[in-house]
């Protein structure tokens, strides 16, 4: 019988992604190692490598799909021997046995992928309890008051049927707003969307729904958004990338539940171009370019190694102290904003430091980081100085509890020694998530920074 290839699971939070390209076609001969596609995550294009061996038989999902589910079969492979007049039959079957793993609460653990390596630290969630009473099949897929079909586990619209409640009025928690056991049993519990009203809508449906841990969410479906333009507004639909999706879903998260309170210091920037350009004087053979903002991330490290109550990160049991000093990036590329990880910042030289940037920026742009290289920071700098913007405030990147908004340096009047003069300034300001940093905390970091950008030799200490 043809083995399944299914959709791996590529990082610890995928739950979907995009089959971005086949490398390997319809008869061809996979062998143990073989990249046999890349899977576009919600982070990086990553490949896909083959374990077993084999002949790829045949594709289930095209080149270009979006929205693949994690554990999903995406094509069947044929050992040796095996009759390819079985894949009508196989392929029949993987359609509707395969499930994905967001579906993995009613049907069990998710399946290990067949002829692929995945993660072997992937999450599997344990399987549903069994009802006690006699099994009912599941009922069809609801729709709410204007046709839309609202998205559910078969659990949950069994639960929700049992329970008289309409899915419609139920705010989903699931991956993109699915409804899912939780959901039904806190609206049970609740007394939410059991009174429909004449509409058709529950009572609270026109409220804005709490999101799990009790947080006011905003949704903005299409429909609604394409109901209040004007016949004269057109308009182009550019799909969200899965980057899109999961970036818009941590900043909501962030600013609805992380308690950010912002501190802001001037400094003096002189100093630090003096220190660059004689650094890069002194390259040989274009061996090093040491930027400012690489000069930026060594002195945001070096002032965490002095004030370590900055380098921590929030738990409700504990607040987490870092030992270690691992400066995220932020850098844009056309898919969104990623931010690609500066390991011990404070041991590193510059010349490594900008080296480092350099290829992880490349790389970024290009789609080709692995997941070590963009998780795991715990703090993270923003610099828009190239783009002329004089400051601002950015949003904490959970667990992280600190962000570093650099803006432009720019000659403005200051006074010094009493007298008037133009000095070259920067402005940056911290957000800080108040629960694991207090303002005192936070003012004394940025006032290492500034020490450290004012007397840049001290980096080479």
């Amino acid at each position: 019988m043809p083995t399944p290839i299914l959709m791996p699971a590529l990082s610890p939070t995928m739950e979907e992604g995009t089959l971005a390209r086949w490398m390997k076609k319809e008869g061809d001969t996979i062998e143990s190692g073989d990249v046999i596609a890349e899977i576009e995550t919600d982070k990086a294009t990553m490949d896909y490598e083959a374990v077993d061996e084999g002949t790829l038989g045949r594709i289930l999902v095209p080149a270009g799909t979006e929205g693949v589910k994690v554990n999903q079969p995406i094509a069947l492979l044929l050992a040796e021997g095996e009759d390819a007049s079985t894949l009508d039959s196989a392929e029949a079957e993987a359609k509707t046995g395969g499930k994905s793993g967001a579906e993995s609460e009613d049907t069990g653990a998710p399946k290990e992928p067949a002829g692929a390596r995945g993660p072997k630290d992937a999450k599997r969630e344990t399987p549903a309890p069994a009802s006690d009473g006699p099994v009912r099949p599941a009922p069809p897929a609801p729709t709410d008051a204007e046709g839309e079909r609202v998205f559910a586990s078969p659990l949950a619209r069994r639960l929700a049927a049992e329970a008289g409640l309409d899915l419609a009025g139920i705010c989903g928690s699931g991956p993109h707003g699915r409804v899912v056991r939780a959901d039904v049993e806190k609206a049970r519990k609740d007394g939410a969307a059991a009174t429909p009203t004449k509409d058709g809508k529950p009572a609270d449906a026109a409220a804005t729904p709490p999101a799990k841990d009790g947080a006011p969410t905003v949704a903005t479906p299409a429909k609604a958004v394409k109901s209040q333009l004007q016949p004269w507004q057109s308009y182009t639909e550019v799909p969200n990338s899965q980057m899109r999706k999961v970036i818009g879903r941590r900043l909501v998260e962030s600013k609805q539940t992380v308690p950010h309170f912002y501190l802001t210091i001037d400094c003096a920037l002189d100093p630090l171009l003096d220190l660059r350009k004689q650094l890069n004087a002194r390259a040989k053979d274009g061996e090093y370019k040491i930027s400012v903002n690489d000069l930026i991330i060594k002195a945001a490290a070096a002032a965490l190694r002095r004030v370590p109550a900055a380098n921590a990160v929030w738990t409700d049991e504990a607040i987490l102290m870092l030992e270690t000093v691992d400066i995220s990036v932020a850098v844009a590329t056309d898919r969104g904003l990623i931010t690609p990880i500066i390991r011990d910042a404070d041991t590193k030289g510059l010349a490594t430091i900008a080296a480092e940037m350099k290829d992880l920026a490349v790389r970024a742009r290009d789609g080709k980081l692995k997941p070590e290289e963009f998780q795991g920071g715990g703090f993270s700098v923003s610099n828009l100085g190239m783009y002329g913007i004089r400051e601002f405030s950015a949003i904490i990147n959970p667990p992280q509890s600190c962000i570093l908004a650099v803006g432009q340096g720019e000659q403005r009047p200051v006074v010094k020694d009493g007298a008037l003069t133009i000095a070259t300034m920067m402005s940056c300001t911290l957000s800080v998530d108040h629960r694991s940093v207090d303002g005192a905390v936070g003012a004394e970091y940025l006032a290492a920074f500034k020490v450290i950008v004012e007397d840049p030799l001290s980096l080479l200490l």
